[in-house]
This record gives structure tokens, C-alpha cells and sequence, in this order.
């Protein structure tokens, strides 16, 4: 069976931070920081990943930190906005990968209702097969089911699936499976990664 690519998005695919769209709104830096770190933060955020709902999680913060209404009401209205753009040269390999036939796969910890409005916004998206979602599974990486859902609607497991991803933790699931995994740092050496497994 012809060996396929598994791309995360978050970091790997586009930039993402969630101050790129809050230092929009908060002007002082040493606040900036504390809102980041204590009101809208990753851990938090990754509870919709996980498959929270926003109407669930926004009414909760909201009553925690009241001073910060609207700010906590723009992390769910105006999300697309902590996307500053695409990781240089990542989107490069995908085209080269597509235009190569090697089949295309993400495997993404992204809220449900958030990749329902990012998803639309990018046609880098239509190389791929196949969009596994955390917060549509309900399930994140590095949990191995994630990683099963993967292997069941791609139809490959372990060498048969390249995968790269920022994150070490992801990395070391996918290579307790078998799978053929390589940490993203950047585009260079992940594209290096690809030609030494016979992809590019």
C-alpha cells in the first residue's frame, strides 16, 4: 500500500497563537501577558479540542473573570484571528506531495466549531484525503484512540503512515504505533525527512 502523509495543522501547517489576536485588544504588555496566562489560556482552549463546547466553556470564564467579558466573547466569535498565516514553506510541500500522488491526511487538535470556520478559509486543505479533528473525535492527541481513527479511516498503520507534528508527546504515540514520525521544526528539515522516507 502506497505510504501516506499525516500533517498536524496547529504550528506545522499555520502559525498559531492566541496573542496574535488579543494583542489586538489589550494594549499593555505586562497584561497582555497575565490575560494569557491566567483567563484565555492553551490549557484552557484545549478543552475545546478535546470536544468542550464553547456555550459551555464561554459562560464559565466569563463568570470567573467578568472584567474580561468581551475579550472572552472574541476568543469564540473572532478565533481565525490568532491564525497569523501559514508556516513558511509547509504549504509548499503539501502542493509537492499532492502534485507527487502521495495521499494526504490531517490529523489536528482543533475544536469542532473553531475548524468548521477555519476549514472554509484555506484550499490547502482540499489536497487532503481525510481531516481527523480532535474536537469532532472527542479525543486528542497523544491519546491512541485518536491516533487508531487515523489508522482506521486511512486505511494504513505503522509504516505505512509518515507523520509530523510539533509537539514531542505526539510524536512519541505516533512512534509507539509504528508509525514513521518526524518532530516539525520547519519546513527545511521536514522536507529533508520526506526525501530520506522516499516521499519527495
Amino acid at each position: 500500500m502506497q505510504k501516506a502523509v499525516v500533517f498536524d495543522i496547529g504550528r506545522v501547517l499555520f502559525h498559531w497563537q492566541l496573542g496574535a489576536l488579543f494583542e489586538k485588544l489589550i494594549d499593555d504588555q505586562g497584561e497582555l501577558e497575565w490575560f494569557l496566562a491566567n483567563v484565555v489560556t492553551e490549557e484552557w482552549h484545549f478543552e475545546h479540542d478535546r470536544g468542550r463546547a464553547l456555550a459551555d466553556m464561554v459562560p464559565e470564564r466569563i463568570a470567573l473573570f467578568p472584567q474580561y467579558e468581551a475579550h472572552i466573547r472574541a476568543y469564540a466569535t473572532r478565533f481565525n484571528e490568532t491564525v497569523p498565516g501559514p508556516v513558511e514553506g509547509s504549504h509548499e510541500l503539501v502542493e509537492r506531495l499532492a502534485a507527487a500522488g502521495v495521499p494526504l491526511f490531517c490529523l489536528t487538535n482543533f475544536g469542532d466549531e473553531f475548524f468548521a470556520a477555519f476549514r472554509p478559509t484555506q484550499p490547502v486543505f482540499d489536497h487532503f484525503e481525510d481531516i481527523i479533528v480532535s474536537g469532532v473525535e472527542k479525543v486528542a492527541k497523544p491519546d491512541a484512540r485518536i491516533y487508531e481513527i487515523v489508522e482506521s479511516r486511512s486505511g494504513r498503520s505503522g509504516d505505512a503512515l509518515f507523520f509530523t507534528d510539533d509537539n514531542a508527546a505526539n510524536i512519541a504515540a505516533a512512534r509507539a504505533r509504528g508509525w514513521n514520525a518526524h518532530l516539525f521544526t520547519d519546513a527545511a528539515s521536514l522536507e529533508a525527512a520526506l526525501v530520506d522516507a522516499g516521499l519527495l
